[in-house]
């Protein structure tokens, strides 16, 4: 079994991706079975408002409220909008607040292989290194978004946080109904804080931290995927209040992504045509670099 994740290039991820098409969204097995070896990993998860959220957050003062505005229902845990984001479902139940493949992708069809480290191997320590990168992009063929894809982690992170992966109708309906909006989200912020779990080679019993260079990589990772989800529900969203946290979302990105203009070219092709092609090519061409001197100022100075 894995012991813990192995770091795969970003480059080689990022190119995976863009070639092959990602398969429709597969079942949810469980966090329990990520445990098995990722337990490290686990033990963070206990500790975040993603786990607590399954026991409190249909407790909340609105919750009732929320649900009942979507049409189906009154129940968190029962309701398929508020699962959306909410919760991981297994089977047709939510059995836990958002876990492991709320941001990794439903295991049912990677995590056989991401499991197989080859004949007669028992330990991840004994796996070849042509075995580790055949066996990683197998598992990201069949669906499994690796640590390396921040560009894909940032996406399933921006579309619940700031309500992009429900129909922007549903959404204002949510809203009135007393649901938050966050224009504000950022990624590094909710990340990087009590979420944080990065236990890599060659020290992976240690949680570590990104230090400044790879904080602004993932800075403005985040505001080009919010900057292509923004922009394509704004064209739709009627609300009033979806639309102002949309369109703060958008000066957000469009802020910090033009200061890296310059130590970016490839930041101006996403600035006039925020699609998700050009947000993978600027992310792409973020790679190695240090954005701090650009962008470091605008980094969060407390995470969540």
């Amino acid at each position: 079994m894995i012991k813990s994740i192995m770091q795969f290039t970003f480059a080689a991820a990022l190119a995976l991706t863009t070639i092959i098409a990602q398969p429709a969204a597969a079942a949810n097995v469980g966090a329990k079975t990520c445990q098995e070896c990722h337990r490290a990993e686990y033990d963070v998860w206990k500790g975040t408002a993603h786990f607590k959220a399954y026991r409190g957050a249909h407790k909340h003062k609105n919750a009732k409220a929320i649900a009942a505005a979507s049409g189906t229902g009154k129940s968190m845990r029962k309701n398929k909008t508020c699962m959306t984001c909410h919760y991981t479902v297994i089977g047709s139940k939510a059995k836990a607040g958002p876990s492991c493949e709320s941001c990794h992708g439903g295991a049912s069809k990677w995590v056989k292989t991401h499991n197989d480290l080859g004949a007669g191997v028992k330990s991840s320590a004994d796996e070849s290194a042509a075995h580790k990168k055949s066996r990683l992009a197998a598992a990201q063929k069949a669906g499994m978004i690796h640590s390396s894809m921040v560009y894909d982690i940032a996406e399933n992170c921006n579309a619940c946080h700031t309500m992009q992966k429900i129909d922007p109708a549903m959404a204002g309906k949510l809203i009135d109904a007393g649901h938050p909006i966050n224009g504000s989200y950022e990624l590094v912020k909710y990340s990087q804080g009590q979420v944080r779990h990065r236990f890599y080679p060659p020290n992976i019993t240690k949680n570590q931290k990104m230090n400044k260079a790879e904080l602004s990589r993932m800075f403005l990772t985040g505001h080009a995927a919010g900057l292509v989800y923004a922009t394509k529900v704004l064209k739709s969203a009627d609300n009033a209040k979806y639309k102002a946290a949309m369109e703060q979302r958008v000066a957000d990105a469009k802020k910090a992504i033009g200061a890296a203009k310059g130590s970016v070219p490839a930041a101006g092709a996403l600035l006039s045509s925020p699609t998700e092609s050009n947000a993978r090519k600027f992310v792409a061409a973020l790679q190695g670099k240090d954005l701090s001197g650009a962008v470091g100022g605008m980094l969060p100075s407390k995470y969540k």
